[in-house]
């Protein structure tokens, strides 16, 4: 049984593993490219502005589902969605295939240790936490003040917090 069931795996029709976490992975990458992010908070509109919202946006959607058990299991799929998206990026950026493996490992480390960041601020509900956790972690415009961008971290996260899961899945976070 053990045996039909590996091979129905390895030679059956592939379903959309991510299917139920797809709606969600539009929705966040949708809100990190809103333009308020940028034009409000001060984070600069260049490639790296743009990698960092998106980091922020997933850190958050990532914290809010840690804290209900039937998403937990969606944070994998949700993280593997955005090594897939940033592996084609890579690749369309001319990234060769020598090196897209390593740059993907980079990317997952950052993101790593910006959820840890901004896990760790969130929990002490202390602005400056937070305001320090942004200015280490994303690139601002030249001058910009931090404290826009904390407030709109902060409010998202609580937005998010205050989602039932059905709503999160569906990817309605804008």
């Amino acid at each position: 049984m053990a045996g039909a069931s590996l091979l129905s795996r390895l030679l059956g029709p592939r379903g959309d593993d991510h299917a139920a976490v797809r709606p969600l992975w539009h929705g966040l990458v949708a809100k990190a490219r809103d333009k308020g992010w940028y034009a409000d908070t001060g984070i600069a509109d260049t490639l790296g502005g743009r990698f960092d919202a998106i980091t922020l946006v997933l850190s958050l959607v990532l914290i809010r589902m840690e804290r209900e058990e039937s998403l937990k299991a969606h944070c994998a799929l949700l993280t593997e969605l955005f090594v897939t998206d940033m592996d084609g990026q890579l690749r369309e950026a001319g990234v060769g295939d020598m090196v897209v493996g390593k740059h993907i490992g980079r990317l997952m480390s950052v993101l790593g240790g910006r959820l840890g960041a901004y896990r760790d601020a969130l929990a002490q509900d202390d602005e400056d936490a937070l305001a320090g956790a942004l200015a280490r972690n994303v690139t601002l415009v030249e001058g910009a003040a931090i404290a826009p961008l904390a407030q709109a971290t902060r409010h998202l996260s609580r937005r998010l917090a205050a989602m039932d899961a059905a709503t999160l899945l569906a990817g309605d976070i804008a």
